[in-house]
Formats: C-alpha cells, sequence, structure tokens
C-alpha cells in the first residue's frame, strides 16, 4: 500500500498504546530525580492524570484498530460507538492498565498483557517513543529534536530555500535571572516576548509576555516566579525567549495556527499526510480542522514543502514514523515555523478519521476535534453517554456525525470531553459545536434546578 496510511500501519489494523504519560514524563524534570517536596509530588500526579485523559486519543492512531491500551478506565460503550460510526472490526480493550503512573510500569507489572503486544501479529503504534520501546537512533532524534531549540535551529537552515517561510528570532538563557534581564529589555523596547522551556508539551512550558505584563507583575523577576508557581514554566534551567509573530488584526477568515503532519516510513522515505488549521488560546492548543478546503492552497503547499524538507533532515536523523510542524502566520501572511513534534498529536488523529471516513462513507469529510469542551457540571462516563447520546440525533440533522474520543475527564474539578465532529462543511462543523457548546453550558442550570 501506497502512502501514508501503508508508511505508518502497512495497511493493516493496528495496537494503540496510550503512553502519552510516558511520552511526556522524560522531558520533566520532575521525571529526572526523587523528591520528597510535596509541590512537586503533586505537580506530577496533576500532569500524569491529564496525561492519561488525553491518552483517550489513542482511539484514533490508525484507521481501524485491533485492539487498545488506554490508562483510564474507559467503558466499552465508547468504543462501541466509534467502531459502528467507523465500521471498525472487532476491537480488544484493555483500559485501566495505568490509574496512577505510567504506562510503561503497568505493563511490566503485567507480563501477560506486554508479551501480547510484543508478540502479536499487528503492528504496535505509541504516542510516542520512549525508552521503553528501547534505545537506538529513532529516540536519539526525538530527543534531540523535541528541543524547541534544536527544531529551531533546523527551522533557520532550512528557510532560505523557502519563499513565504520566515523563522521567528530564538535567544538562549542559561537561567531565569538572565533571562529576567532580557525580558526586561525587551519590556522596555515594546516588544512582546514568546518565551519557551526547552521541552514542553500541550501549552505547558510556553508563554506569551506582553510588556504590560511585565510592569503590572512588579518587574519579569516576579513574574518569572509567578508563571512557575503557576505550572507555566518548569523552575530553573534553561529558557528561550522567541520573537512573537504579530498576525495583524483579528478577523473572520485570517489564518493563524496550521500544522502540516507527515509520517516517515521504515524506508526513511517521508509522506505527506496533510495541512490542518488549528485552534489554539494563548498558547494552549483546543482543536484543528482538516479537510479539503480548510487551508487556502497556497498556505498548504507553502507548509507541506517545508513540512517535507523537515521530514528529510528528521529521517536522516534516525526519525521513523508521525511528526508534524506547527506553524503561525504574520501579518505578510508568511508561515513562521514554531516548533517540530516527533510524536503523535491531537491533529494526527483528525487526519487518521477524516481518512477512515472517506474510505467507508466516501471521500469529501471535514473533521474538527475539540479536545476539551468544558462541562457544565461533573459527569460520570455514565451520564456523560446520556447526556451526548441525546446530542448525537441533533447533530446528524445538522449533518454532522458525533464521535466521542477523550471521555474520562468529566469528573475533574474543571469536567470537560473531546469530541470529534465530521461533515462535509464548515458551516455544518460551526452549526454543530455551538449546539454542543450550549447543551454543555446548560448542563450546569439543570443540576442547579435539581437542588
Amino acid at each position: 500500500m501506497d502512502g501514508w496510511v501503508g508508511a505508518w500501519t502497512g495497511g493493516r489494523r493496528a495496537v494503540h498504546v496510550g503512553n502519552v504519560a510516558d511520552f511526556n514524563d522524560q522531558f520533566l524534570d520532575e521525571s529526572r530525580h526523587e523528591s520528597r517536596d510535596a509541590s512537586r509530588v503533586e505537580r506530577r500526579e496533576r500532569r500524569i492524570r491529564q496525561a492519561h485523559h488525553y491518552a483517550g486519543l489513542a482511539v484514533g492512531y490508525s484507521p481501524d484498530p485491533a485492539a487498545l491500551v488506554l490508562p483510564a478506565e474507559v467503558d466499552r460503550c465508547w468504543i462501541d460507538w466509534l467502531a459502528r460510526e467507523l465500521a471498525w472490526g472487532p476491537v480488544e480493550l484493555h483500559s485501566g492498565v495505568a490509574p496512577g503512573g505510567t504506562v510503561a510500569r503497568a505493563l511490566a507489572a503485567r507480563p501477560a498483557l506486554a508479551a501480547r503486544l510484543a508478540n502479536g501479529p499487528e503492528p504496535v503504534l505509541f504516542w510516542g517513543r520512549t525508552a521503553a520501546q528501547g534505545e537506538g537512533p529513532e529516540l536519539a532524534a526525538v530527543r534531540r529534536y523535541e528541543s524547541k531549540a534544536a527544531a529551531h535551529g533546523l527551522f533557520a537552515a532550512l528557510a532560505p530555500d523557502h519563499p513565504g517561510v520566515r523563522v521567528p528570532r530564538q535567544e538562549p538563557a542559561d537561567g531565569p535571572r538572565r533571562a529576567a534581564r532580557r525580558l526586561t529589555g525587551r519590556a522596555a523596547r515594546g516588544l512582546t516576548t514568546v518565551l519557551k522551556a526547552p521541552h514542553g508539551v500541550g501549552g505547558h512550558g510556553t508563554a506569551v509576555i506582553t510588556p504590560q505584563e511585565v510592569f503590572t507583575a512588579g518587574g519579569a523577576r516576579a513574574l518569572l516566579r509567578r508563571l512557575v508557581r503557576d505550572d507555566v514554566l518548569p523552575p530553573g534551567g534553561e529558557l528561550l525567549l522567541e520573537e512573537y509573530v504579530d498576525a495583524g488584526p483579528a478577523r473572520s477568515g485570517r489564518l493563524r495556527d496550521l500544522t502540516f503532519d507527515a509520517v516517515i516510513g521504515p524506508d526513511g522515505r517521508v509522506h505527506p499526510v496533510g495541512v490542518g488549521e488549528m485552534a489554539v488560546d494563548g498558547t494552549r492548543y483546543q482543536g484543528v480542522t482538516v479537510g479539503p478546503g480548510v487551508v487556502p492552497p497556497g498556505a498548504a503547499a507553502t507548509a507541506e514543502r517545508f513540512g517535507l524538507a523537515v521530514g528529510e533532515r528528521l529521517a536522516a536523523a534516525g526519525h521513523r514514523g508521525w511528526y508534524d510542524v506547527d506553524f503561525v502566520t504574520d501579518r505578510e501572511r508568511r508561515l513562521a515555523p514554531t516548533e517540530a513534534n516527533l510524536r503523535l498529536t491531537g491533529p494526527a488523529v483528525a487526519f487518521v478519521l477524516r481518512h477512515r471516513l472517506d474510505e467507508v462513507r466516501g471521500p469529501g469529510h471535514l473533521v474538527r476535534t475539540l479536545d476539551a469542551m468544558p462541562l457544565g457540571a461533573r459527569l460520570s462516563q455514565e451520564a456523560l453517554f446520556g447526556h451526548l447520546e441525546r446530542l448525537r440525533p441533533q447533530c446528524a440533522r445538522l449533518g454532522v456525525t458525533l464521535l466521542p474520543l477523550i471521555v474520562t475527564a468529566g469528573y475533574e474539578p474543571e469536567p470537560a470531553v473531546g469530541l470529534a465532529l465530521a461533515a462535509r462543511g464548515v458551516e455544518a462543523l460551526d452549526a454543530a459545536e455551538a449546539l454542543l457548546g450550549a447543551a454543555h453550558h446548560a448542563l450546569g442550570r439543570m443540576f442547579e434546578a435539581l437542588r
């Protein structure tokens, strides 16, 4: 089978392992040493719990899963829902395998399941490569280019050959004091700064700092201390100060955040998957829309050419599997690459779902993922299923297929649900998103009325 699906799965059904927490953990300071510091332990536990929720996206690693290994407990009814809509074959479900720790540690305590993964006939797909899958050039490439400094260096080396691409200026600071001095200097010149930790995921480790925020906080050092206290930035260590790319006045139809996704096959060939438009709130990724016409052809072609050039360098460094390059646009609509992800991402799942729907229902689908839609009340999985089941036919009347993805965060202090919507037009997606948002919000009023 040619193309990215063949490079990714060999055209076969696959086993999906939701090791989001494992992948993130290898880049976080808290994972590198034991500590009795209560705040450090609490931060790590919270991140693992959040990553386990996000690992629900494992349902969309490939077009037709044979088995799912999920860290949090997921009711079978969700998998049956997806199987009906996506025409899956029978799916073996192993959920709740790692409620409080990493998947690798959980599998070490479950040798029969570990042997099933290692010795089964299907390819095994992970969110990202860790030492649990063995050391080697693949892991070395991940460790190198997941660094926002190393990715920036790669972008800067490639950009001169790519008209329409500009790389934001970036400078390192070897600690908080030097970062504070440079941040103060930039604020005094009226410059907004993107402050980055060398590694970060899901918006953690990145902050956009305006001059007003520096002055309001009482200076850059006080602001940095607050960002660490609020768990936006990690404590100590190197920071990167990057030029903020201004897209100009916000208006309907203006592109801002794009992603290009591709797969590097076992032979090192790079196979493009597609370009999508992401929804980003501040620095936090919220979801993506993919499909025909979502991104104008000129911007899509520029992103693909540059993304393929990045992929060739990643392949030469040893990376195999999924990767993406994220971009923001400037006032002249040039694309500014901001990071590379050598792993699966939220947009990857949207591209997979779109491919599957086109395969089983005919071409032309658009897919929008909404990774963390707030719920107006805390819901068990049973109650959440009933809520979404009532909304499913309403979405269908709009021409939209509703696909539940992240279903374990409904009982968090700030309850949320992750969904995908599929339709054949942007207007239908917009209408369904508005319908769902209103219905989620109304849950709070409904429960108040019962008190």
